[in-house]
């Protein structure tokens, strides 16, 4: 039986993994710590457990590994980031006994434990006129100051894992990078759930799709300008993902540019819906302006789908050979590149056989090899999985 109850003293080291991320909207983070966990705790019987989320019960619908018998799932609240950060989890780390606490992004001030902290990227650093002015605040106080008291810093690319160093005068031996995978069992090609997408509207083959929170760094703006430059009749964009920052700049810019015929924005769209989208477009465009990784490149090619990417920060590291390349600025280029998947058969399925064999590259077990590795490094214990 899963253990949701009050956490006992032990011999074993006790790692606390706050997973609160996987209350909030769809997002890479959440995919992140969802995935990258359960198997670090299935990898990981050498330690017990102690994860902690609003309603950890839902977290047994995703996988398996959080009903092991070395994992309790304990409940925390939904509380301000403020009172989660000063009180509530150093509160939950006395009380159950915590040797090292996993957090995303910022520790606790005064944890009563080690730390272990992922950074996924420091992009309001670098581009920090896509954020709030509070977020950039708050993130270019805490994060360095999380990051340099923490055991252990994780991150998802090179590129992330260089401008830590960099920026926060890091020694490279503390920060690892820990790649984001894809799964295949749940992102893979064909023409299957063709009803799924049917119900939102959409037919198999028809349509153009980009995912992503619907904010200014996503660059939808570009693309929309690009789709308007397309000739008519346009073919389909559909645009998931979920408004971030209170933002309706790309509602506006589809009325001014008169794409309502064109354009199809889904906000409410399902873990169980996403990879029917995926495999029944046609095509994926991904022209952010700057990424920490770009976990959505691919789940588009696992489920071989051609892709379009802006060329810059960690999104050519991911991508490589197997996507169309762009310039983020440019609504020529991004409507030229559609054009080109659109018309040219060879194109796609050179891009689409490149992009299956860039997936295998990324899978969930590696990353979460390195995160085991370093947790038992940190307690003195043998990697005999290594």
């Amino acid at each position: 039986m899963t253990k949701i109850e009050k956490c006992l003293p032990g011999h074993r080291p006790r790692i606390g993994i706050d997973l609160h991320v996987a209350d909030g909207i769809f997002q890479g983070s959440r995919t992140h710590c969802l995935e990258l966990f359960s198997c670090v705790l299935a990898l990981t019987p050498e330690c017990d457990f102690v994860v902690l989320a609003a309603d950890p019960r839902k977290l047994l619908s995703f996988s398996e590994s959080f009903a092991l018998p070395h994992v309790t799932l304990f409940p925390m609240p939904e509380r301000p980031a403020t009172v989660r950060l000063l009180w509530q989890l150093p509160q939950i780390v006395r009380h159950c006994r915590l040797s090292l606490l996993h957090v995303q992004y910022i520790a606790p001030p005064l944890p009563f434990c080690a730390t272990a902290v992922t950074v996924h990227d420091i992009l309001f650093e670098s581009h920090r006129e896509y954020f709030e002015k509070s977020f950039v605040l708050r993130s270019r106080l805490l994060v360095p100051f999380s990051a340099r008291r923490s055991a252990a810093v994780f991150t998802v690319s090179n590129f992330s894992r260089k401008e830590i160093c960099d920026s926060y005068s890091i020694s490279a031996e503390k920060v690892y990078t820990i790649p984001n995978g894809v799964d295949c069992a749940r992102f893979f090609p064909g023409d299957v759930d063709c009803d799924a997408v049917r119900a939102l509207g959409l037919e198999h083959g028809s349509y153009f799709l980009t995912v992503g929170r619907l904010e200014p760094r996503k660059n939808h703006a570009t693309l929309l300008r690009a789709w308007a430059q397309l000739g008519v009749p346009r073919p389909r964009l559909v645009l998931v993902g979920q408004r971030h920052f209170q933002y309706d700049g790309v509602f506006d810019l589809i009325r001014t540019l008169r794409l309502e015929r064109d354009v199809q924005v889904l906000e409410q769209v399902s873990d169980s819906q996403l990879p029917a989208i995926y495999r029944n477009a046609k095509g994926f465009i991904y022209c952010s302006w700057a990424e920490g990784f770009g976990m959505p490149l691919l789940e588009a090619m696992a489920s071989g789908i051609p892709v379009v990417s802006s060329a810059n920060t960690a999104l050519s590291e991911v991508c490589a050979d197997a996507a169309l390349r762009v310039d983020a600025s440019s609504p020529n280029e991004i409507a030229n590149a559609v054009l080109a998947l659109d018309e040219q058969l060879g194109l796609r399925e050179s891009l689409i056989h490149r992009g299956l064999l860039r997936t295998k590259e990324f899978t969930w077990e590696k990353p979460a090899q390195t995160v085991r590795s370093v947790y038992l490094r940190h307690f003195g214990l043998s990697d005999s999985v290594s």
